[in-house]
C-alpha cells in the first residue's frame, strides 16, 4: 500500500507503518458507541456542596497547596478564525448596496453582524483597531458614517491592521480595563497568580500552542510579564509545548484509501486535543488545573472562579490523600478484613469505583489485589455547571465490554442517537461539561503515572472533510476529557454557571459578563 517515499514521510513523523494501518482499519470498522447507562446527576455521580462544605474544601486547599507542585495547562493552539466565520462571510457578500445596509441596520440578535458593528466601540480592541486604521491616514467614525464595513473588517482580520483573523484565540484582546485591553492569556496569567502559586512565589504555566504562533505568544507574554509579577508579587514560570507530529493521523478518501495530496504525498491531520495527552505526560507534573483557552471572566467577577478552583482542588487533596495512605497499606498486604472492607466501602462509595458482584468470592488476596489496582490510578475532579439550553456532551454513567460501570465525559459524538433508550438518557442530563478540571498525575509513591496507560483507544471518532474540493474522511484520537482520561479515577462537583463563560464568537465579548460594567 505504501511506497518507500511513504515510508520516508511517517518516519519523519514519527508515526509507524503499523499505526498508519491500524488507523486505515479503524476508517474501515468504525468506533463503537459509547455504551451510557444514565446521566451523571446531583446526588447520583455528581457532588453538590453546601456553603459549610464549599468553605471546608476552600481551606483545606489553602492549607495544603504549599506541599504539592501546581501547574495551570492551557491547550491554547485553536486558531480565532472560526471566532470570525460570520465576518469572513460579510466580507466576501458584501457590496454596500443600500438593500444590504438596511438589512445590516435593522439586525439586531447578538450574533448577527448589525450587532457587531453598532457596539464596536463596547470590544476591548476597539482603540487599537482605531490607530491601526489612524497610522493609514484612515478615520473610524468617517468609516462608520460611510459605512464602510469591508475595510474596517480589512484592518481586524487582515495584516493591514490587527490580523486577528489569522491569530490563535490566545493572542486576542478579550477584555477591557482602566489600564488597557487584555488579552486571552493575560487572564490565565492573573488566575495562576491567585491559585497556582507555590511557597516560593512561582506561577507556573503551560500554554499549548502552534509552531507558526509561538514566538509571537512568548513576546506577548515578555512584554507584560512584569507588570503581573509586580501586580500580585508572584514570578511566572510559563513554558510551551506544541502537538506532536507523531499523533497525526491519516486521512482516507471515502473507499477508505490513504488520501493523497495533488504532489502525490500522503495527507495527515492533526489528531484533535486529545493528542495533548502526550504533552500532559511529558510535564510529569503533580496537580494540573486544566481550562480552556476562551473561558475567562473579567476581574469584577472572578472570585467565583477562584473559589471553585480551590473547592475541585481541596476535594482532589482529601481524596489523593486518603487513597494513598489505603494504597500504602495495600502494598504491605497486611490488613485485616475489616480493613480491606473498608477500603472496599471508600473506593465504592467516595471514588464512584465500580465494585463487580464476583468480588465478594474473592479471597483476601484477590481483594487485596483488585484495589490496588483501581486505586493506583491517575484522579482528576471535574466541574459540572448545570444545563443551560440544548443537552449534548456531559457527564454520564458508562458501561464498558464488561458491563463495569464508571464516570465518563461524554461527546455527542460518541452517543448512538438512533437508539431510543440512549436518547432518553441524555434527555435526562442535568449538567454539561465546562471543561474545568484538576488533575493529580502522581501516584503514591511520588513518581508521574504514565497517562498513556489509562486511554481507551476506542473512544475516538470519524469526521467528514475536504480538501482540494475532495471529501476526506478524518480520524480524532479520543478526547483529552474523554477517552483519552477514560480510566482515571473520576469525580464531578457541580460548579456555578458564572464559572462558564467561553468565547465561541467574536459578539459573545458583547455578553455583560465580558463588558468592564
Amino acid at each position: 500500500m505504501f511506497s518507500e517515499k511513504d515510508l520516508q514521510q511517517m518516519q519523519a513523523k514519527g508515526i509507524s507503518p503499523e499505526t498508519v494501518e491500524q488507523q486505515i482499519e479503524r476508517f474501515k470498522t468504525g468506533f463503537p458507541f459509547i455504551r451510557l447507562d444514565g446521566p451523571a446527576t446531583a446526588g447520583n455521580g455528581i457532588s453538590v456542596f453546601d456553603e459549610k462544605q464549599v468553605k471546608a474544601l476552600e481551606e483545606n486547599f489553602d492549607r495544603d497547596k504549599d506541599d504539592y507542585e501546581i501547574l495551570k495547562f492551557v491547550p491554547a493552539s485553536g486558531a480565532a478564525s472560526r471566532m470570525f466565520k460570520k465576518l469572513f462571510a460579510f466580507r466576501q457578500s458584501f457590496t454596500g448596496s443600500e438593500e444590504q445596509i438596511k438589512a445590516l441596520e435593522q439586525e439586531d440578535d447578538l450574533q448577527s453582524v448589525g450587532y457587531f458593528f453598532k457596539n464596536l466601540e463596547k470590544f476591548a480592541f476597539y482603540e487599537l483597531l482605531c490607530e491601526a486604521l489612524k497610522k493609514d491616514g484612515l478615520d473610524m467614525e468617517m468609516l462608520r458614517k460611510q459605512k464602510d464595513y469591508n475595510t474596517i473588517l480589512d484592518y481586524l482580520l487582515t495584516d493591514k491592521g490587527l490580523g486577528y483573523g489569522r491569530l490563535p484565540k490566545a493572542l486576542l484582546h478579550f477584555h477591557l480595563y482602566p489600564d488597557g485591553p487584555r488579552r486571552a492569556f493575560e487572564e490565565h496569567l492573573v488566575e495562576a497568580a491567585h491559585y497556582a502559586a507555590d511557597k516560593n512565589g512561582v506561577a507556573r504555566v503551560h500554554f499549548t500552542v502552534s509552531p507558526e504562533h509561538q514566538q509571537e505568544f512568548e513576546e506577548a507574554i515578555e512584554a507584560v510579564r512584569e507588570k503581573y509579577e509586580k501586580r500580585y508579587d508572584v514570578r511566572f514560570d510559563v513554558t510551551f509545548s506544541q502537538q506532536k507530529p507523531s499523533t497525526d493521523t491519516i486521512a482516507v478518501d471515502m473507499d477508505n484509501r490513504p488520501f493523497r495530496n495533488e504532489d502525490g504525498s500522503l495527507l495527515f491531520r492533526p489528531g484533535g486535543h486529545g493528542a495533548l495527552i502526550e504533552n500532559l505526560n511529558d510535564l510529569k507534573g503533580e496537580i494540573i488545573f486544566i481550562k480552556n483557552i476562551d473561558n475567562i471572566v473579567p476581574d469584577r467577577l472572578r472570585d467565583t472562579t477562584y473559589l471553585y478552583k480551590k473547592v475541585i482542588g481541596g476535594l482532589l487533596f482529601r481524596l489523593q490523600e486518603k487513597t494513598f495512605e489505603y494504597l500504602d497499606m495495600l502494598e504491605d498486604g497486611n490488613l485485616t478484613g475489616d480493613e480491606v472492607e473498608a477500603i472496599k466501602t471508600f473506593a465504592r462509595d467516595e471514588l464512584n469505583i465500580f465494585i463487580p458482584p464476583a468480588y465478594e468470592g474473592y479471597d483476601k488476596m484477590e481483594k487485596i489485589d483488585f484495589l490496588f489496582g483501581k486505586l493506583n490510578r491517575p484522579m482528576r475532579v471535574a466541574g459540572m455547571v448545570k444545563n443551560e439550553g440544548e443537552p449534548g456532551g456531559g457527564p454520564f454513567w458508562v458501561l464498558n465490554d464488561n458491563d463495569e460501570r464508571s464516570l465518563q465525559i461524554v461527546e455527542s459524538s460518541q452517543i448512538n442517537f438512533d437508539d431510543p433508550e440512549q436518547k432518553a438518557m441524555v434527555s435526562q442530563a442535568t449538567h454539561f461539561n465546562p471543561v474545568d478540571l484538576v488533575c493529580g498525575v502522581r501516584n503514591f509513591k511520588g513518581e508521574p503515572f504514565d497517562l498513556r496507560d489509562f486511554v481507551d483507544p476506542q473512544t475516538g471518532f470519524i469526521s467528514i472533510k475536504s480538501k482540494d474540493g475532495r471529501d476526506l474522511k478524518a480520524q480524532e484520537l479520543p478526547g483529552l476529557w474523554n477517552g483519552a482520561m477514560a480510566d482515571w479515577i473520576t469525580l464531578f462537583v457541580e460548579v456555578p454557571l458564572i464559572t462558564f463563560n467561553p468565547v465561541k464568537t467574536i459578539n459573545d465579548l458583547l455578553r455583560p459578563q465580558h463588558q468592564p460594567h
